[in-house]
């Protein structure tokens, strides 16, 4: 009987959450395995500051992915990874916010378990909590708010067999958190209200959350399209919908420092 080799790994791959932006909100413990780290491989929205904190010795890859601009493909970073835990011990895929909150952390963790390589997971403080808290916007409020809701607006509404039904989420949950959907909200605002929703509904865009450039656009469905347009209000930003954004004109004066 042929013998079957099982492949060796000297070292271990952390999925590292980078957080929002802020680098007082980088985890300890992300932070002592980006100063140890033999090999970085980071994604796009990491900030700058966060990558400072990686120590000299350390190989960088940059496997970033923005809108119409993809720097390695998925089945790429996942090949790197497993080729570098064979040489290096400590392997630190870095992503933005947390690796689990649309960041593809579970495919990775699921391909590099499936190959057999030593991971671990080490949970990052994600952009739909930090950036409205920033902002001055509470997800949850006694009376406006006992439920959230988090989805990711990447795809486009009312394309076929969507796996978003956005009537549902209308119905479902008192403030919603939409993760990339800049883009599409010309889409996605019509099927909210048609889901339920007031036009009046107030709904709040956050733009670079926690970092000095932070900005807000603050308006209703039935205005917030328009707006974007007229002000030409970019990604990467965070929506936030619901009555808990009615207290964003008392409580944005009380923003944390940037």
């Amino acid at each position: 009987m042929a013998r079957v080799e099982t492949q060796q790994y000297l070292g271990k791959v952390y999925l590292v959450g980078a957080g929002p932006g802020d680098p007082g909100l980088m985890t300890l413990k992300g932070k002592q395995l980006l100063e140890h780290a033999d090999v970085v491989i980071y994604d796009a929205l990491v900030s700058p500051p966060i990558l400072a904190m990686i120590g000299d010795r350390a190989e960088r890859i940059d496997a970033g992915k923005r809108r119409g601009r993809h720097s390695k493909l998925q089945s790429e970073t996942t090949r790197i990874l497993i080729e570098k835990a064979r040489t290096n011990a400590v392997v630190v895929r870095l992503k933005g916010g947390d690796p689990f909150v649309f960041g593809r952390g579970g495919e990775e963790m699921e391909d590099l378990v499936k190959a057999g390589v030593p991971v671990e997971v080490v949970p990052g403080v994600t952009s739909g909590i930090a950036a409205p808290a920033y902002a001055g916007i509470p997800l949850t409020y006694r009376g406006y708010s006992s439920s959230v809701t988090f989805v990711t607006g990447h795809e486009a509404a009312g394309k076929y067999r969507p796996q978003v039904n956005w009537g549902a989420i209308a119905q479902g949950s008192e403030t919603i958190v939409i993760y990339m959907g800049i883009h599409n909200l010309a889409n996605i605002v019509p099927e909210l209200i048609e889901g339920g929703l007031s036009s009046d509904t107030p709904i709040a865009l956050v733009r670079w959350g926690t970092l000095p450039e932070q900005e807000e656009l603050v308006g209703t469905l039935a205005t917030i399209v328009r707006q974007v347009e007229e002000t030409r209000f970019e990604a990467p930003a965070i929506a936030v919908i619901g009555k808990v954004v009615n207290l964003y004109a008392t409580l944005s004066n009380c923003r944390p420092s940037v």
